[in-house]
């Protein structure tokens, strides 16, 4: 078994500091165009995953008919045992065919989507096209929605469920700053309090 030199452990640990963030060293500028670059880079590889899904998108319709190798009717109109291929529609995911795989995709997608257009309006406050920025958000969050909606069969995903997961990083930052408000306000009565007793 190979032993690691503690010198090469130490330049890893140093190597993995140097790019760590820093008060003192980083800006908040640098910081935020960082995370802005970060996080359009995740809203746009999920953004084409969710429209574009892996395997693409079954290009004919696939009716009720016999599979092959069915046995074929016979001529007296007895009944024969038929192997029926799975319905598929046109422009629908190939990969919806897996339903549990496809739904885990479709959710980590979304979650992850959802979670860098909050980001990239929240570093960009009070910007100069603040607002245009939130409208080209909101307006590619339908888009997703719309595309999401087109190309996933109704049977394969509960589409309340991509809306609750969609909406959780927005909740989960809502209620952090209640919190940090409440947090803020009860550490101002305390001092106050102080205050008070100590001049009594």
């Amino acid at each position: 078994m190979a032993q690691v030199h503690p010198q090469n452990t130490e330049r890893r640990i140093n190597w993995l500091k140097r790019f760590q963030y820093d008060k003192e060293r980083d800006s908040p500028n640098d910081v935020r165009n960082v995370l802005l670059v970060i996080a359009t880079l995740i809203a746009a590889v999920t953004f084409q995953a969710g429209v574009n899904p892996p395997g693409g998108v079954w290009q004919d319709d696939n009716g009720i008919k016999p599979a092959a190798g069915a046995n074929p009717p016979s001529p007296g109109g007895e009944r024969q045992e038929y192997k029926f291929e799975e319905h598929h529609a046109a422009g629908r995911a190939i990969y919806a065919s897996q339903k549990h795989p496809y739904y885990v995709f479709l959710m980590s997608n979304t979650l992850a989507f959802s979670a860098s257009l909050l980001v990239i309006p929240s570093l960009t406050y009070k910007f100069p096209f603040h607002f245009e920025i939130w409208v080209a958000t909101a307006s590619m969050m339908v888009t997703y929605a719309s595309a999401i909606f087109a190309v996933t069969p109704r049977e394969s995903v509960h589409f309340r469920y991509l809306l609750i997961t969609a909406a959780v990083p927005f909740i989960t930052r809502f209620l952090i700053q209640k919190l940090k408000k409440s947090s803020k306000k009860s550490q101002k009565d305390e001092e106050i309090g102080g205050e008070t007793g100590q001049s009594v």
